[in-house]
């Protein structure tokens, strides 16, 4: 067991629904309790219609930091590759002050073909793209450091993906968060993966809080999934009705866990 209190999360995902919607559910998350408020950082609906009502990530993340005032709010995940790493730093630490501290860095490396090529990125390949995630949080760390005013905190960085080779080692070096996706058999792997990464940096993996995607009632997996140490689950919801009465169960299950 982990000595971490269990948090949930919310993935308020920006699709198919109008913004005053989108609003009013995070407000509405905020108000049953949940720790942490994420969207996703894609240019076209993952589901349902795929040229569907969707808004942009980091512009509403900065109208989130404004409109909320406990929860933590980051992207889950913004994709490496349309940004440059010095701007998506600045963007962060700008984010971090108007939130009061609030910001959680999440990044992965991008997979959706489809916002590459109508917004003119070159897709290249997985390994390309797990390359220049490479190159760019080192980048990152630098200019954070540099800025001025500097950010509120260490911003913790969250790294989306479960590539056991290289992805899984950045997490090891990089990261604060590991978020992943799956059920428990393959939570256990990833996360024995991640130990022996940590093992050959010379960092100690209990620094790393380990997130997951859930579906479901928690009753199904959620015992299971903190026994491996995981305390951070997030509950997807799209439009154009989010329903949260998933997360509820989750958000009572969380307190109940915590005591």
């Amino acid at each position: 067991m982990t000595s971490r209190n269990v948090r949930i999360g919310l993935q308020l995902q920006p699709q198919h629904a109008d913004y005053d919607t989108m609003r009013r559910t995070a407000a509405e998350a905020e108000e049953l309790g949940v720790d942490i408020l994420f969207n996703w950082d894609h240019f076209y609906p993952l589901y349902g219609d795929p040229d569907g009502m969707h808004f942009e990530c980091w512009t509403m993340l900065g109208a989130w930091a404004e409109q909320t005032s406990n929860v933590e709010i980051g992207a889950l995940v913004t994709c490496n590759s349309y940004r440059n790493p010095e701007l998506l730093a600045d963007m962060a630490r700008t984010v971090d002050h108007i939130s009061g501290g609030r910001l959680i860095l999440g990044i992965g490396a991008g997979w959706f073909q489809k916002d590459y090529d109508e917004y003119g990125y070159e897709f290249g390949t997985a390994g390309s793209r797990i390359a220049d995630l490479a190159d760019a949080l080192p980048r990152i760390e630098s200019r954070l450091g540099k800025l001025n005013p500097a950010p509120t905190r260490d911003i913790p960085v969250l790294i989306g993906g479960g590539g056991e080779k290289k992805t899984l080692r950045l997490v090891a070096q990089h990261a604060d968060v590991w978020h992943g996706f799956g059920d428990v058999e393959v939570a256990k792997r990833k996360l024995s993966i991640l130990d022996q990464h940590c093992a050959d940096v010379g960092r100690d993996p209990a620094e790393i809080e380990r997130s997951v995607g859930v579906e479901g009632a928690p009753e199904d997996s959620g015992q299971a999934l903190l026994d491996l140490g995981i305390t951070m689950f997030t509950v997807g919801a799209g439009g154009p009705d989010y329903d949260l009465s998933t997360l509820k169960k989750w958000i009572d299950w969380r307190d109940a866990q915590n005591g």
